[in-house]
């Protein structure tokens, strides 16, 4: 299972910088980091069971051998224990790569980039609901999401933006948190682009008198 490593210095700096790109335009920016979209554990299974089925498959060119040393073992041998080896062994390994599997190296393996690509924007699009950057005032909300496991970050502009920010203008800012990612350095280059996010904001949607903070500066570590 993926980190997250913020610590509580970490977590002052990103609200700071939230918060002084914000002092610049009528815009919202929400954050949240979490170790992985989605569980994948149907995908770990399958992984596990089709080795399980493989090495069942590779062990019966085996059998006699293996029935030959059974019955030195046992004097009562019968065809039983054969049917108990195999089915345990089978077990064994199943249990064996299902373990495996969760290791995020190999997870990463195993999953392909459409599915986990797929369950990070399912799963931003769902904090952008929860998290209430659909229901600014003006409609100016964004969310930056970072999915640890996949290496993998959503930015959600709402549709206030969308009217005049190309999605294309934000996938620079995307990149430079992925590469942080890869870096093991999320919090350095994600107040970076925060803000790039507020100077860009900021040409479109300038501060307004009596703006109000409708949406909490600091980042959400979200757990599922």
């Amino acid at each position: 299972m993926p980190k997250i490593n913020l610590k509580k210095d970490d977590l002052k700096k990103i609200s700071s910088a939230v918060k002084d790109a914000e002092s610049k335009t009528s815009g919202e920016i929400a954050t949240a980091i979490i170790k992985e979209s989605y569980n994948y554990a149907v995908y770990e299974l399958l992984f596990a069971v089709t080795v399980g089925f493989i090495y069942f498959v590779v062990m019966m060119f085996f059998v006699g051998s293996i029935e030959n040393r059974l019955q030195s073992l046992f004097w009562d041998y019968h065809i039983g224990y054969l049917l108990i080896f195999y089915g345990f062994s089978t077990f064994l390994v199943i249990a064996l790569f299902y373990f495996l599997g969760n290791i995020s190296t190999i997870d990463r393996l195993i999953v392909s980039k459409k599915i986990k690509w797929q369950k990070v924007k399912e799963r931003a699009l769902r904090q952008f609901m929860e998290s209430g950057v659909y229901n600014t005032k003006d409609r100016t909300g964004i969310l930056i999401f970072i999915s640890i496991l996949e290496k993998r970050v959503e930015l959600l502009a709402d549709s206030g933006i969308n009217e005049k920010i190309p999605q294309e203008k934000w996938q620079s800012i995307v990149d430079n948190i992925i590469k942080g990612i890869k870096k093991k350095n999320v919090t350095s280059y994600l107040i970076e682009s925060i803000n790039e996010c507020g100077e860009l904001l900021a040409q479109h949607f300038p501060i307004q008198p009596g703006d109000v903070n409708e949406l909490t500066d600091e980042i959400n570590i979200l757990e599922k």
